[in-house]
């Protein structure tokens, strides 16, 4: 029994972690790789537009789920599928270093 909590706690863990951000991104690439962001979101990672959500002050680990469940099109956009689809775990943690640290 105590083998099987131990296993299934396990499995959790290990799936809780895998959707867990890239620490540490660098921001200066993530400023330039996000250059196409500001189109939506804003130059400074605030949008002019209601629609759009401000990237400004997210959290890291938030920005790399959204963008990974983008990717994964498990959260469907078809702006945002096609935006996530090429980056790298790299350049969605650099991404996510910039606009965190961005207020």
């Amino acid at each position: 029994m105590k083998r099987q909590i131990l296993a299934t706690a396990s499995a959790l863990i290990l799936a809780a972690t895998a959707n867990i951000a890239i620490a540490g991104g660098d921001a200066a690439a993530g400023k330039a790789k996000a250059a196409t962001c500001g189109g939506c979101h804003g130059a400074n990672g605030i949008s002019a537009v209601p629609n759009y959500p401000n990237l400004a002050g997210q959290k890291e680990a938030y920005i790399v789920k959204q963008l990974k469940a983008f990717k994964a099109k498990t959260r469907t956009d078809a702006t945002m599928n096609a935006m996530a689809a090429p980056l790298s775990d790299a350049d969605m943690a650099n991404v996510a270093a910039y606009y965190s640290g961005l207020k």
